[in-house]
């Protein structure tokens, strides 16, 4: 398990995006086919979202077994393996800075179907297209930073009732 990391949070810059593909680039070209599917997903992929500037990958691989068997490669590109890590299905993987050795990726990776693929994607398109929720969840990460400034893990917990509401609206919203 990695141990929690300062909450710094910064105005939405404009450069993720590219960082973000770099990596999927650099992923894809070392793991092969079997990820079907890299995208840039959480708070850093929203233009105009406050953010940690830790970039948010979601990897959908061909089976949890094809995920499994390249463990492996994608620790070989630096990345730290830190298995379900409390959500059952999802392998989890962050890279930090070899510099500094604060974190830069962190790497969400699912079987094809996993209802967390079509939840992570709902949720970031659903806030794309609502600038007033977009100003709403910044309200709601500066109060739970400043009520956990030094641990990410508490930071995330503080924060998960907002998300899953907005979840839920995007995927009624996505499915009808």
């Amino acid at each position: 398990m990695p141990p929690p990391i300062p909450v710094k949070l910064l105005p939405h810059d404009p450069h993720w995006s590219a960082l973000a593909g770099s990596e999927i680039d650099r992923i894809a070209i070392t793991v092969g086919p079997a990820l079907l599917r890299l995208c840039h997903i959480g708070s850093t992929a929203i233009p105009g979202l406050i953010a940690k500037p830790v970039l948010d990958l979601l990897g959908v691989g061909q089976s949890l077994d094809a995920l499994d068997a390249v463990q492996n490669r994608v620790e070989a590109l630096g990345y730290a393996c830190h298995g379900e890590y409390g959500f059952a299905g999802r392998r989890y993987y962050t890279l930090n800075a070899p510099e500094t050795n604060e974190r830069r990726v962190q790497l969400h990776c699912y079987a094809n179907g996993d209802p967390a693929v079509v939840r992570h994607l709902a949720f970031r398109d659903y806030l794309r297209l609502r600038p007033d929720l977009i100003s709403e969840y910044a309200r709601e990460k500066v109060r739970c930073a400043a009520l956990h400034p030094d641990d990410s893990h508490a930071y995330t917990d503080c924060k998960s009732a907002w998300i899953r509401g907005v979840e839920a609206s995007a995927l009624k919203s996505f499915s009808s």
